[in-house]
């Protein structure tokens, strides 16, 4: 058994323009990173497109319709002032959410210990009817609607670290008792969501951190809040929402991790999936924007989730 990596060209192909952060070099950083002789052993495919049917379980007809159709001809349209699409972002948000549908499909069929999905646009700050903060479609919520309906998972987990709260899957979330987000990021800051007293119907945990909190912070957010309500609600499969922008280089925020952080929370994720889920844990890329340290933690992160598959 082995670890999957999927991935696609077309992700390159979501152009957001001269200074957007969120930008292809990133996956050019994470492909260097990951083309080192240790990560032979990684089952590589392409991403498949996402079936619209199963987009749609969480985003509504109209909004997907509504996304296509503002893919502009040339150039640029802007959804948002931070949310742009190109003529390769259809394509591109099909594929990556593709990724994370198929990845599901791979691990709860046993044809994989675990997945990684290095994939763009980013999925977690779009809300089920709006595009926002760099996402067009909710890569791993719908990833999540996907594993109960396809494969009779009944409660299904996202655990999310990146230092921006996931403001879309908690959305999603907020009133199914079977679905479970957890959160560490930082407040303040964008989207402005996470608070410790946004619960949902008790299934929603948030553990915010301060601006210039370090891994000592992060790991004591994880053990005393988001580990143990985990522990508690007993996924059938756990969910990863997996940014790197928490990382004391990145420059859109102000938390202090480092690469030993970014194993340190794989390593308990991966326990968590082994006393709960029989391993079951597929991770998906959201943030980071330093690419040096994008690459160096995501490739810290795909090495210990090969770890748990050796």
């Amino acid at each position: 058994m082995t670890t999957l990596l999927l991935t696609h060209p077309a992700c390159l192909e979501h152009d957001t323009g001269y200074g957007h952060p969120e930008r292809a070099d990133r996956l050019r950083a994470i492909d260097d990173a990951l083309a080192a002789p240790s990560f032979k052993p990684l089952k590589r495919e392409q991403a498949p497109l996402a079936d619209l049917a199963v987009i749609e379980r969480l985003h509504p007809k109209a909004y997907v319709e509504m996304v296509r159709a503002a893919i502009p001809a040339r150039d640029h349209t802007w959804l948002d002032p931070d949310t742009v699409v190109s003529p390769g972002s259809w394509e591109a948000a099909l594929r990556a959410t593709g990724a994370a549908i198929y990845a599901v499909d791979q691990v709860l069929a046993g044809k994989a210990d675990n997945a990684f999905c290095a994939i763009r646009p980013p999925g977690h700050h779009a809300e089920p009817s709006r595009a926002m903060g760099f996402c067009l479609f909710n890569t791993v919520a719908v990833a999540a609607l996907h594993a109960r309906a396809a494969h009779g998972a009944k409660r299904v987990a996202v655990v999310d670290f990146d230092v921006h709260h996931g403001n879309g899957t908690q959305a999603a979330f907020w009133s199914d008792k079977d679905l479970f987000y957890g959160s560490t990021h930082q407040m303040p800051l964008f989207p402005g969501t996470g608070a410790l007293d946004e619960t949902g119907v008790g299934n929603i945990f948030n553990a915010p951190l301060k601006p210039g909190d370090d891994g000592e912070d992060f790991r004591a957010a994880f053990e005393t809040r988001i580990l143990p309500a985990l522990d508690q609600f007993a996924p059938d499969v756990l969910l990863v929402s997996s940014g790197f922008d928490a990382h004391i280089k990145d420059p859109l925020a102000q938390l202090r991790l480092v690469e030993a952080d970014f194993a340190w929370v794989t390593e308990k994720l991966l326990e968590a999936a082994a006393k709960r889920t029989r391993g079951k844990l597929v991770s998906t890329l959201e943030g980071g924007y330093d690419l040096d340290a994008l690459g160096s933690s995501t490739a810290i992160h795909v090495e210990t989730l090969m770890g748990a598959a050796s």
